[in-house]
C-alpha cells in the first residue's frame, strides 16, 4: 500500500468512535459513508461523512466529489475537511484546511450583516473558548485550535447561523 493510502487508513482508523450515528442525510443527495458511525465517549455530535457533497456545495468539484466533510446542524452550511484529520500542533508541514461552503440563501440578508465567517468553538467539558473568523464569508481557511477534542462550533456568516462538532487529534 502507497504511503498516501496508509495515510488515509490512519485517518479513518484515528476517527472511529469521534462520531455520531442518527443524522439524517442531506435531501436529494445520495446516501453518505460515514468515517465512524458510533457515538464518542464525550458524545461528539457531528459525522465526518465521505459521501458526495450535498448537490449545493458542488461548486468547483469535479466527478463525484467524495470528500471528508461535516454538514452543519441546520444543513446551511458543510465543512469540507482537507486536512483530515484535523489535528494540534502539525508537525509534518500540513495544515487543518477547511473550506467552508454555505447553502445559498433564500433571502437576502440586510445591509449590516458581515459577510464574514465567525467562528466561536468551545471546547467539550470545559470553559475553553476561541474565536476565529474567516474574512470575506464561507471559504477557504486554516482553522488551528489549541487542544486535542471535541470542539463545539459556533458558525455565524450574513446574517445567518449553523453549528456543528468538529474533532482535533493530537499530533
Amino acid at each position: 500500500m502507497r504511503a498516501w493510502g496508509r495515510a488515509v487508513l490512519a485517518s479513518v482508523v484515528l476517527l472511529a468512535g469521534c462520531t455520531a450515528s442518527g443524522r439524517s442525510e442531506t435531501p436529494g443527495s445520495a446516501p453518505a459513508t460515514t468515517v465512524a458511525g458510533s457515538p464518542a465517549a464525550g458524545g461528539c455530535g457531528s459525522r465526518i461523512e465521505t459521501g458526495p457533497l450535498p448537490d449545493w456545495a458542488t461548486r468547483g468539484f469535479s466527478g463525484d466529489a467524495r470528500v471528508a466533510h461535516v454538514l452543519g446542524a441546520k444543513g446551511d452550511i458543510v465543512a469540507v475537511l482537507f486536512g483530515n484529520p484535523l489535528r494540534v500542533d502539525r508537525t509534518d508541514g500540513s495544515n487543518n484546511k477547511i473550506l467552508w461552503v454555505s447553502r445559498p440563501a433564500a433571502a437576502s440578508t440586510g445591509p449590516t450583516s458581515s459577510p464574514d465567517l465567525s467562528i466561536t468553538a468551545t471546547l467539550e467539558g470545559s470553559d475553553t473558548r476561541v474565536i476565529r473568523e474567516v474574512r470575506g464569508g464561507p471559504g477557504p481557511s486554516i482553522i488551528d485550535l489549541p487542544q486535542a477534542g471535541c470542539w463545539h462550533v459556533e458558525l455565524r456568516w450574513s446574517g445567518r447561523a449553523d453549528t456543528m462538532d468538529l474533532v482535533y487529534a493530537e499530533r
